[in-house]
């Protein structure tokens, strides 16, 4: 067949070549040698998730500790999964994890001279490589219809042998041109296939970063690679892409390992050097004793709003994926406590390719430690922005009791053993708002040797000793005097040896105290938040209990 003729006449107003997008428009980057090029891919869908962040943080490092490019590109061409505003989504929600891309589709535009970066946008190129495949006899128009597509398939079903377009079942793969021509005069719709040289049978092999040498059995489909309308398919887009745009490095979700034979056999067919394929585990979860995949429907926190609307510091998120990223990075956090996490070496050997087990207890753990080293003014700015866009209700509180709240997130955390009482803002606030009339509340009990009017016996005596001006040790010296003239252990361990003598021991008695102020059992100490709320407002506390 005279293959230029046949993409002539399905290209008739294509006359751009692949030479020109090549050496004119898509050059080779001038780049530091080693430098990676990664590129974020979503789909405007509406939903981004922490599997998106995962591979993102994988972009990032790889580009930016090469001295590379981290770019986004939108892979739009799906017109019934797009949703409004879904590109702004993905911008700012990555942007407030620290993620920020060198160029490709930004909130104020386009950056870079590789786009247009919405594939929307890029027809014509797509149009010209596959024009090109169709010349060199790798590719062919296909006028199949819905109808007989189905029939083929029940047709492989009878006789029971693989279901899809490929060697005797490909019935348009050997049309000839005065064939192509009858169905063009007809006005038929057609599609662009690609025409594979797999077998069945036949394997290749090719290195992945993470997942070392694999074996996979050939593609023999000949896929879709062009719609009726011209806009191509995801396996065909992201080879065109990819190869003007000079990536490097492809990172993506062991879903997409079953394409990959697909992808390797177009940039073979086209003659170009395939990017370097970086195949992610999936986030697991451990659920009742057994590990499974991270579930869109049953997981909220597989959302990225989930963090955000809880208000997790994305330094904490960013320190707790590095730790499921690379299997070492805790140990040189160990060694380099003090460290920025850019500083960490980050490589693909390191990546687990069986499974990342996500742990939602490990993230707030990590988040207290990581939060423990932000100044305390820095906690109240980035608590009151989350409040403005996720509380408002709360934001003005915070506004009007500005020194106070920065008083009350600094208690404890100095000294050999600080407390780590902080993991994220919704619990911040939770933990902070006794000091607010309007959010106060009592959450735990007395303890059981205490009834309410013993406890408000205790109370009477404390306020009448209670002196704002007391030290610490003054102030804990007159609770002592209490609960040993009132039948109480003055320490703990007295009352350990003798339980039979005592009605319990200075540990009860502060408790008390501790609740009539705080609300609850456990706080950071007693003495110092008495000193931020001012004398007024404790003995107004205690006194409403008593009453």
């Amino acid at each position: 067949m005279e293959y230029k003729k046949l993409a002539e006449m399905l290209f008739p107003d294509i006359k751009e070549t692949v030479t020109y997008y090549e050496n004119d428009v898509f050059p080779e980057r001038n780049l530091p040698e080693g430098a990676k090029v990664t590129r974020l891919a979503p789909s405007p869908t509406g939903f981004i998730h922490l599997g998106n962040l995962y591979g993102a943080f994988v972009d990032e490092r790889l580009a930016h500790q090469s001295d590379g490019v981290f770019m986004l590109r939108i892979e739009d061409t799906d017109e019934k999964r797009k949703v409004e505003g879904a590109v702004e989504t993905i911008i700012s929600s990555l942007k407030y994890f620290g993620l920020n891309f060198d160029e490709g589709a930004l909130l104020d535009g386009e950056k870079g001279i590789y786009g247009p970066y919405y594939q929307s946008n890029r027809g014509p190129i797509y149009q010209c490589v596959a024009k090109y495949l169709v010349e060199q006899g790798s590719a062919y128009p296909c006028f199949c219809t819905e109808e007989e597509l189905e029939e083929i398939r029940k047709q492989q079903a009878e006789v029971n042998v693989n279901t899809g377009y490929y060697g005797k079942w490909a019935k348009d793969r050997s049309l000839s041109l005065e064939g192509v021509q009858k169905h063009l005069d007809n006005g038929d719709e057609f599609v662009i296939r690609f025409k594979s040289n797999g077998t069945e049978e036949g394997t290749f092999e090719i290195e992945d970063a993470i997942r070392g040498k694999l074996s996979i059995h050939e593609n023999y489909q000949d896929v879709v690679i062009l719609k009726t309308n011209g806009i191509p398919t995801y396996h065909f887009a992201h080879v065109v892409d990819d190869h003007f745009m000079r990536v490097t490095h492809v990172i993506r979700g062991e879903e997409w390992l079953s394409t990959l034979p697909i992808h390797y056999e177009i940039f073979k067919a086209i003659g170009w050097k395939h990017p370097v394929y970086c195949h992610t585990a999936h986030l697991m979860k451990m659920d009742n004793g057994s590990k499974r995949k991270l579930s869109k429907r049953k997981d909220p926190e597989l959302g990225l709003g989930y963090y955000m609307d809880l208000g997790y510091h994305p330094a904490a998120v960013r320190e707790y994926l590095l730790t499921i990223l690379n299997s070492n990075y805790e140990e040189w956090r160990i060694e380099n406590p003090d460290s920025p996490t850019d500083d960490f070496k980050f490589t693909l050997d390191k990546m687990s390719n069986s499974g990342a087990l996500f742990d939602l207890d490990k993230l707030n753990n990590i988040s207290k430690d990581v939060l423990l080293k932000i100044p305390a003014d820095e906690i109240y700015e980035f608590l009151l922005n989350w409040a403005k866009g996720h509380k408002p209700e709360i934001a003005e509180i915070l506004e009007n009791n500005k020194e106070e709240v920065i008083k009350l997130l600094s208690v404890g955390r100095d000294g050999d053993k600080p407390r780590k009482d902080l993991m994220y803002c919704e619990q911040i606030f939770d933990f902070i708002s006794y000091f607010f009339d309007e959010h106060f509340k009592i959450v735990d009990s007395y303890p059981e040797n205490i009834n309410d009017e013993e406890a408000k016996k205790l109370l009477k005596l404390y306020l009448q000793t209670y002196d704002h001006n007391d030290d610490q040790s003054q102030w804990f010296d007159k609770i002592r005097i209490i609960a040993a003239e009132n039948g109480y252990a003055a320490k703990p361990k007295d009352y350990k040896k003798n339980p039979d003598m005592y009605k319990g021991h200075v540990g009860d008695v502060s408790l008390v105290i501790r609740l009539a102020i705080v609300g609850r059992s456990s706080s950071p100490d007693v003495w110092e938040l008495q000193q931020i709320m001012g004398e007024e407002k404790v003995r107004r506390r205690i006194e409403n209990i008593i009453k």
